[in-house]
């Protein structure tokens, strides 16, 4: 039903008694609400959530594809903890503090995994910029700690690798960008993997650095589409149905590595 709530939040294509076929994620992720959402509980085995509050659920298939990507990272690397930032309110449309999306379900920031200087694994203590070395400083703690690029790009396959996650952005700084792509080409990873990740990952203008998580978003399906899943971005190749990546050889994917991080 469409509520004033709703209505004051400026989301016109709602669902109501006069469009009861829209539900699920509605709208784009500024413009819309969110109807059967999934919550992420705030603890699972291989994650935890940065904050104990509502902002906390998503589509039920974009919920699942972030458990499996922290699951995928630590049967990988065991113990490792990913931490979660908030996705959406119980029923979107609201406007959250520091986010101008975040509104349909299909937003989730994740913070990134990080070791002390001598390469211990340790958890993400929030929302701490990386520099362009790859070193952040936590001032809670008054040290230095340095992103985990191994466990970073573990995240970041597994979440481009996954149909049913449907990545359309990874939005991330492009110093970081290029300390996992730079990780990548060095072992060898799939050339389709390393498509889709460089096609994904993107610094936002405007939108904020981005030097202090991932802001993972997920593009509607078909089926989302008709029951009110407004597109926004471009369509990646390989979500189509019945269609695969085409092959690229490594060396032309470092070739176009090289000039998309050049001045």
């Amino acid at each position: 039903m469409c509520t004033l709530g709703l209505l004051v939040c400026g989301c016109v294509h709602a669902p109501s008694p006069f469009a009861p076929h829209r539900a699920g994620s509605v709208g784009t992720p500024s413009r819309g609400v969110l109807t059967g959402g999934a919550p992420l509980p705030d603890q699972g085995a291989s994650y935890k959530r940065l904050r104990h509050n509502d902002r906390r659920y998503g589509l039920p298939r974009f919920v699942d594809a972030i458990t499996r990507a922290a699951d995928s990272v630590a049967r990988e690397r065991p113990q490792s903890m990913l931490v979660v930032g908030d996705l959406s309110a119980p029923h979107g449309g609201q406007l959250l503090p520091h986010h101008a999306s975040h509104r349909t379900g299909r937003d989730a920031d994740l913070l990134f995994y990080v070791t002390t200087l001598e390469g211990a694994p340790v958890e993400s203590p929030g929302f701490i910029s990386v520099g362009r070395d790859g070193l952040a400083f936590d001032k809670e703690q008054n040290r230095f700690l340095r992103l985990d690029v191994a466990r970073e790009w573990l995240l970041v396959r597994s979440l481009v690798d996954d149909d049913a996650a449907r990545v359309q952005w990874i939005f991330v700084h492009d110093n970081v960008r290029a300390l996992l792509l730079e990780w990548a080409v060095a072992r060898n990873e799939p050339p389709y993997i390393l498509h889709r990740a460089m096609d994904v990952m993107l610094q936002p203008h405007p939108g904020g650095p981005h030097d202090d998580h991932v802001h993972v978003r997920t593009a509607c399906t078909d089926e989302e589409i008709l029951t009110g899943c407004e597109p926004t971005g471009p369509t990646r190749p390989w979500m189509a149905k019945g269609t695969h990546d085409k092959p690229q050889e490594t060396a032309e994917l470092l070739r176009m590595l090289v000039e998309s991080d050049a001045p």
